[in-house]
Parts: C-alpha cells; sequence; structure tokens
C-alpha cells in the first residue's frame, strides 16, 4: 500500500501556512493505522517552486519550506520504526535554472558542463525546431548572453538535462545514490519517457487530434531512453530492498502499451510504472473494466502492475467520478476495485476520507498553469487543496495564514469525523486494507474477470494456492442480480451492504445500487 503526500498539503507543523516533514512525521501514526507500507513524497529538494518543487536546484538539500535534512533523517528513522518505506520524488528529466550545473553551463560557450544540457543554434532568428513544451509555447529558449536557445520540456525556469552526456548521467546516479546512502527506500521517476532526445532534433509531425497541435515523436518516447531505464534499475538494485515506479506520460493520456514497455522484462528496467489510462475514464463498468485488462494485458510474464485513481496533476478521483448524492457510494466501489486488483495500489492523500476537488477563485491559484490559461483552465490547484483533518479552523492543516484554501465541506468530510463514524469512508479503506493484507489471494493472486462490465458490473475471482475470493462491483443505481453457477459455499467478507460473514451457496444474489462485495469460497460442495 503506497500513499502519495503532497507535501505543502498534507500537515503543517509551524504554522506558517504550509504542509511540511515535521507535520507528516506527526501524522505517522495516522497511516500506520491506516495500513500504508510505503509513503511516496512529492519533491522535497531544494527548489525556487516555480513548479512547486519540480524544478530542483539542489538534489542533495532539503528545501527550508519542508523543513531540515535533519528532520528528513528523522521522517526516515520514524517511518522504518513503523515498518513504512519513504519513496522520494526524483526530477531527472531536467533540473531548475538555479541549479549550480544549468549556471555553470550558461555561463559561456565553452564551459565543462554546457554539454549538460541541450543548447542549440536557432535557424533564421528562431527556435532550433518546432517542439511545443508541455505547458504550452516553444520548447525553446533563447539565452541572450551565448545567442544559443536551451531545450525545457517545461517551463523556461526547468531547463531539460542532456541524458547523452555520460558524465551528466553519472552525475544523476551520484545523486540518486547519495539518498539511497540516506536510507530512502526508492524513487518516483518524473516523466521518465522524456528523457532522451532525437539526436538529429527532428520538427514534429502535425497533430489530427483536437487540443494537441503536434506528435510529440522526437522529444519522447525515443529507444534510447530504456538504456537508461535498466541503467537506473543496476543503481537501484546495488541496494537491498528498494524500487522504482516511473510516471509514463504519454498525449493522449494513458498508453499502458507504452506504460508496460518501461517494465523491460520485469526485471531489467523499472519496477513498477504508471499507466494513467483510468484517471481519464468516466465512470462507466465497460470502459473501465477495458482500461483494466488492456493494462493488465501489457504487463510482461515477470513484470507487476501498479493502480491509482487521482495523483496531484489530475482532478480528484471523486469530483472525476461524478457529485450528487451517490458521489461517496460510488467512491466505495472505486476503492474496492483499486485494492482488490493484482498489482500495487497507490492512494492520493486524502482519497480515503473522500475529498474532492476544491473550487478556487483567481485571486487563489498558485499553479502557474491556472495562472497561464485561466478561466479556460483552473489549473492543478483544486487537486492539492490541504487535508481535511478536523472540523477546526482550516480543516486542522494550519494554525496560520493557509497557502491554498480548504474545500468547503470540509467540517463534515475530515479524518476526525470519519475516525467516529463506523459506515464513513475511511474505515471503509481501513477494513478494505486489513482484508487485502491478510487474504494472500488479494495481494499475490491471479485475477481472472468473469463480469466484464455487462449491465455495469465488474466481478472478477482472485485465486492464490487454494484460496479463491470473488469480488462484485456494481457500477449502476440500480439493483442487479448475479447468477454464477460456482459451486461452493462463500462467505462475506466485506461488502457496503450485506453483513459480514453472511454465507451463499454458489455465487447467486442480489446486489443493491452501487454495491461492492467481496466474499471467500470457505469450502466445495
Amino acid at each position: 500500500m503506497i500513499y502519495q503526500i503532497y507535501p505543502r498539503s498534507f500537515y503543517d507543523s509551524n504554522g506558517d501556512g504550509i504542509g511540511d516533514i515535521p507535520g507528516i512525521i506527526e501524522k505517522l501514526d495516522y497511516l500506520k493505522d491506516l495500513g500504508i507500507d510505503a509513503i511516496w513524497l512529492s519533491p522535497v529538494n531544494t527548489s525556487p517552486m516555480y513548479d512547486f518543487g519540480y524544478d530542483i536546484s539542489n538534489y542533495r538539500e532539503i528545501d527550508p519550506v519542508f523543513g531540515s535534512k535533519k528532520d528528513f533523517r528523522d521522517l526516515i528513522k520514524e517511518a522504518h520504526a513503523r515498518d513504512i518505506k519513504i519513496i522520494m520524488d526524483m526530477v531527472l528529466n531536467h533540473t531548475s535554472h538555479l541549479h549550480q550545473w544549468f549556471i555553470e553551463s550558461r555561463s559561456s560557450l565553452d564551459s565543462p558542463k554546457r554539454d549538460w544540457y541541450i543548447w542549440r543554434e536557432g535557424k533564421k532568428g528562431k527556435p532550433p525546431n518546432n517542439w511545443i513544451a508541455a505547458f504550452g509555447g516553444s520548447s525553446w529558449e533563447k539565452d541572450e548572453s551565448s545567442g544559443q536557445y536551451y531545450l525545457h520540456s517545461f517551463l523556461k525556469e526547468q531547463p531539460d538535462v542532456n541524458w547523452r552526456n555520460n558524465e551528466l548521467r553519472d552525475a544523476m546516479y551520484s545523486e540518486m545514490r547519495y539518498w539511497l546512502d540516506h536510507g530512502v527506500d526508492g524513487f518516483r521517476l518524473d516523466v521518465v519517457n522524456w528523457f532522451v532526445k532525437d539526436g538529429d532534433f527532428r520538427n514534429n509531425p502535425p497533430s489530427l487530434r483536437p487540443q494537441q497541435l503536434q506528435k510529440h515523436r522526437f522529444d519522447r518516447n525515443r529507444p534510447e531512453t530504456h538504456e537508461i531505464m535498466k541503467e537506473i534499475r543496476t543503481v537501484v538494485d546495488s541496494y537491498r530492498d528498494r524500487m522504482t515506479v516511473g510516471e509514463v506520460f504519454s498525449l493522449p493520456p494513458g498508453d499502458p502499451k507504452l506504460s508496460a514497455s518501461y517494465l523491460g522484462d520485469g526485471s531489467d528496467e523499472l519496477h513498477l510504472a504508471f499507466d494513467f489510462s483510468l484517471l481519464y475514464k468516466w465512470w462507466n463498468a465497460r470502459t473501465v473494466y477495458r482500461t483494466i485488462r488492456r493494462w493488465m494485458e501489457k504487463i510482461p510474464e515477470d513484470g507487476w502492475a501498479c493502480h491509482v485513481l487521482s495523483n496531484h496533476d489530475q482532478p480528484r478521483s471523486m469530483s472525476r467520478f461524478g457529485g450528487g448524492r451517490d458521489a461517496i457510494k460510488r467512491a466505495r466501489v472505486a476503492a474496492t476495485l483499486l485494492l482488490t486488483l493484482k498489482g500495487t495500489p497507490f492512494i492520493y492523500y486524502g482519497e480515503e476520507i473522500g475529498m474532492r476537488n476544491i473550487r478556487i477563485s483567481r485571486k487563489d491559484i498558485q499553479d502557474p498553469l491556472g495562472k497561464k490559461y485561466w478561466p479556460l483552465y483552473q489549473g492543478r490547484d483544486p487537486a492539492r487543496a490541504p487535508m481535511q483533518w478536523s472540523s477546526d479552523e482550516n480543516a486542522g492543516f494550519t494554525r496560520g495564514n493557509i497557502w491554498l484554501p480548504v474545500n468547503s465541506d470540509f467540517r463534515k468530510v475530515n479524518v476526525a469525523a470519519d475516525a467516529a463514524d463506523k459506515y464513513s469512508m475511511l474505515n471503509h479503506y481501513r477494513a478494505l486494507i486489513r482484508i487485502r493484507k491478510k487474504k494472500k489471494a488479494l495481494h499475490m493472486g491471479d485475477w481472472i474477470p468473469l463480469i466484464k462490465g455487462a449491465g455495469e458490473i465488474i466481478a472478477y475471482t482472485r485465486e492464490y494456492q487454494d484460496q479463491k475470493i470473488f469480488i462484485a462491483l456494481n457500477f449502476s443505481d440500480k439493483q442487479k442480480k448475479l447468477s454464477l453457477k460456482n459451486r461452493g459455499q462463500w462467505r462475506v467478507i466485506s461488502s457496503t451492504h450485506k453483513f459480514v460473514n453472511e454465507h451463499f451457496t454458489d455465487l447467486d444474489f442480489g446486489l443493491m445500487p452501487y454495491e461492492a462485495t467481496i466474499v471467500q469460497r470457505i469450502g466445495d460442495l
């Protein structure tokens, strides 16, 4: 069970309105009680925060806004004391323009680090080619002092490094080893499929897709990237019990074949890779099933899947799956799906209490994307709002001037309220995680689909040795009837509607609207 924390928004320990590392330490017991095995931290390294930490100016230091290096060492120590691992976000495609490497690189054409970044001459007073940055506009920025252009796949304050340079590669691996030596248990690697660019800098072809100006054929997904993934795997595997998970971002969003390719043969590239297909799907059982099936089919035989419903760059699943009085019911179904699939589940902070996107006014926007594209796009802030701990002021997140507004529903949707309600979303997550950990079929077994979205039902078994568990999910607001002639005695071990320990003969029972039920076979007739 891996839990993503956006540190600015988790818990503020010192009253400055921004979440910090000591705040995370204070909440470790909460995470232990939830059943979390590992925490993935969005970047906490030194940064000027043009992109809120995804522009690192010093890989080996902790930004003072989050605390000190001692605080980070204490976090590792306290987390490990609770059998919780720490996964660090490593942004290796680019650095901050204020990183010492880039300062040296742009200092002169003869700088020893000039080739650590991607510099090119312009063409007739224009950029070297037509590549477009992820945040809009040209990927090239002219450096007035030298007259050359440098490449940035995101903001101009985030220059891309040159992974074709062996010295740069070795330097990045050294940064990884630095934190592995400090006891970090693994890395989430930002945009791994963007590391290598076309050596000839050819123009990208145009795209016919709406809202996509070009196919990113030459600035992403270059075959040489897999060599780097193998080298990263070698670095990480030289330490005991460490792991990597890669962000594989593609347009159109979600590409299971591409994501799975970064697992290599399952043993020689990344340990895990995100496929974001599910994050762009709405509430439809057949669509959800097909999305999961396509992802599962692409995983190499020796590889392992992972699954996610939300993250810091995308709308929260509670908002994406639709509002209204049934929103929390759909969220329980989604949680049961996430926690019973084959593969490692990732939970985005607040998902376990049903946090929604916030509504944000222009004056409160922090995200550079939201500032640039308002009002067409509010940016990523709505999914990054502070954690809702209680019904107190600022949802118990801070006693200071809060960096982003909390959701207006915080007096009802918060950890304290959920903890006191045995039927709450939080206790639904806790119970599911306990069952997942206890039942080998749920964390090790095969995934065998039985109902593939027909009638708005997804149903499958998880099977390991002699243990067989059946999961039924009703995606509709209508009652449904299951009638699967699977002989045996079945006992309910978790359900949104049925009583635990209720028995069935065969898989023959009704499902209430938005019901999620898990039964285990206890014997054959």
